[in-house]
């Protein structure tokens, strides 16, 4: 599972660096760049939630 985790990190990095890259910071509400506007604040939320998982499961394993 941890493995599975620290994956899914990467790849949530991934999409954060193609989605910048689509980035257009002067119209950054419209067509693609909004797309990869949203990504990249969805990969970060995944990312956050990931590490809360990591750090749930040390505290269980340290716990019980």
């Amino acid at each position: 599972m941890k493995y599975l985790i620290y994956t899914i990190i990467l790849l949530a990095l991934v999409f954060i660096g193609i989605s910048i890259s689509k980035l257009d910071f002067q119209n950054l509400m419209e067509g693609d760049s909004a797309n990869a506007l949203i990504v990249s604040v969805a990969s970060l939320c995944v990312i956050v939630l990931m590490i809360i998982l990591l750090v749930s499961r040390t505290i269980s394993k340290k716990h019980g």
